[in-house]
């Protein structure tokens, strides 16, 4: 059996059965091992971003890792921005990336580079695969890695010659390593706090976010009084009528410490302490109010979804929080001009039960988690890296990971120009993602930050030009159609609000383009 063989059976066994690809020369025997292991299903990407952000998607729903595979160095540092949002993510990924065959290294061949040393960005684990025979078990080892607790980006080099050798084994899965229960004592520690009458903020993320612990929470809220809290942008948070909707850190470092302000004990579960995105001048960069202490309630490799419902359980919580609305509140379907405010309400009155939105709209999407609230159940991906270009990646590794749902991709215009390759991955999957394309011909959040980084005077024309997308003016429809996805253009809220309907209840992927004016 040959080492790719080898290597693709062992990976369905671990439970690895998607593989998002871009594969090049180094590749092929991994490619031509897809006949032999049809349980192994292949999507190809046009962009090696797409393949990792799609990887990403796959997992946050599927519960488990996709592989990816990459071609050689450069196709590892096409993937980067979307491997590094999964590694802030702490999402599983198994992380596949070509190599010449070992003994072509030396003839530094035109895209021989120091694979390692690139992966070692977004991967915690590294191994490059040295023979056919052991080339399995190392695959077993990143599979484990990556479905650790917390998930991680596993990268596994694999040199041509490895993967074209006779004399390949599949090697049994190894268990991923278990969340670890977290101590008694430091339960009651945290339950003394939010029973000293102080004001304590809940900071949820990761796993907290889920629908089980989200309600847990909310039984210590109701018990103590606490504040609830999100991330900025979480992994993967369920949400709509029937749960609580933590209030997310707002991403302006001065909104933010008005919200934490007053606080006198901050406690993680399952979250990073608050930080600004960026340096201002002037500004602090740690987001926690003065005075006031933070604990862990519950850390990445800990068991956050536990430990809340021992909390609860510590306080003497009643077993079902009691002051929630369990029914569906949808706004009115929006009539007159096209904003981002109408393009909400429409998105809150049409959101189907069980859909994934994945949210990249930046600046223009700020309305939409107030539109939906009391929406049907869904589940809300965030970017959480901060690097732009993930949105619709991410929306397509959602809906293969859940073909019997509707995933809806919020997809703000300059950052879908990053990865707009992922259309086209959608066409030929026939995946069910409806994307709306906020167009409002800027980087307005850059626009936004032109403005706050301490600069001397008003930012003159040029400057601003670097932020602006007119001129020519970008056709998001016939990009759309050039890819194979039907898109339609809307400029009215009543408009919108057709298309949108109609595009939720129409199998296969569509675009919606909608002409907005900037809000800052």
């Amino acid at each position: 059996m040959r080492g790719a063989e080898a290597l693709l059976r062992t990976l369905v066994d671990a439970g690895v059965d998607t593989c998002f690809m871009n594969p090049g020369t180094s590749e092929m025997h991994f490619v031509a091992a897809l006949d032999s292991e049809p349980r192994m299903r292949g999507v190809l990407a046009l962009f090696e971003g797409v393949a990792t952000g799609a990887a990403d998607g796959y997992a946050r729903i599927a519960g488990r890792p996709a592989a990816v595979l990459l071609h050689l160095g450069p196709g590892l540092g096409n993937g980067l921005a979307n491997l590094h949002n999964a590694r802030k993510g702490r999402v599983p990924v198994v992380n596949i990336v070509g190599d010449h065959a070992t003994y072509h290294n030396q003839y530094d061949a035109q895209l021989e580079s120091d694979i390692e040393t690139v992966a070692r960005n977004v991967s915690t684990w590294v191994r490059r695969s040295s023979s056919t025979a052991g080339l399995a078990d190392d695959a077993a080892e990143a599979v484990a890695v990556a479905m650790g607790a917390p998930g991680q980006v596993a990268t596994l080099i694999l040199p041509a010659d490895v993967s074209w050798g006779e004399g390949g084994v599949p090697a049994t899965p190894v268990p991923p390593a278990a969340p670890v229960v977290v101590a008694a004592d430091r339960i009651d520690e945290i339950a003394r706090v939010l029973g000293s009458g102080e004001k304590v903020v809940l900071f949820l993320g990761g796993t907290a976010l889920g629908a089980e612990p989200l309600l847990h929470a909310q039984r210590v809220v109701e018990a103590t009084g606490a504040l609830l809290m999100a991330e900025t942008f979480p992994t993967c948070m369920e949400r709509g009528a029937g749960l609580p909707e933590p209030t997310r850190l707002a991403y302006l470092a001065e909104f933010a410490e008005m919200q934490l302000a007053g606080a006198q004990h901050l406690v993680l579960v399952d979250s990073k302490s608050p930080v600004s995105f960026f340096a201002y001048p002037g500004r602090p960069s740690d987001l926690v109010p003065a005075g006031c202490t933070v604990h862990e309630l519950a850390t990445p490799a800990e068991d956050a979804p536990g430990a809340l419902r021992a909390l609860a359980d510590a306080l003497g919580a009643p077993a079902t929080p009691s002051q929630l609305r369990h029914e569906v509140v949808r706004p009115e379907r929006p009539t007159g001009a096209l904003t981002s405010q109408s393009m909400a309400a429409a998105i809150g009155a049409l959101l189907p039960e069980g859909a994934i939105v994945s949210d990249e709209a930046q600046t223009s999407g700020l309305f939409n988690p107030g539109a939906t609230a009391d929406a049907p159940r869904h589940t809300w991906l965030c970017l959480t890296g901060g690097a732009i270009g993930q949105g619709l990646p991410v929306a397509t590794g959602a809906a293969v990971a859940a073909p019997g749902r509707r995933v809806l991709a919020l997809q703000a215009d300059g950052s879908a120009l990053y990865t707009i390759q992922s259309l086209w991955t959608q066409a030929r999957e026939r995946l069910d993602v409806t994307t709306v394309l906020y167009n409002n011909r800027s980087y307005s959040v850059l626009n936004m930050e032109l403005n706050r980084v301490g600069l001397d005077g008003e930012p003159g024309p040029r400057a601003k030009a670097m932020l602006d997308l007119h001129g020519p003016d970008m056709d998001f429809v016939a990009m759309a159609q050039g890819f194979g996805v039907p898109a339609t253009r809307a400029t009215t809220a009543e408009e919108f609000t057709q298309q949108l309907e109609r595009a939720l209840a129409t199998p296969g992927p569509t675009l919606i383009e909608a002409i907005v004016p900037p809000i800052m």
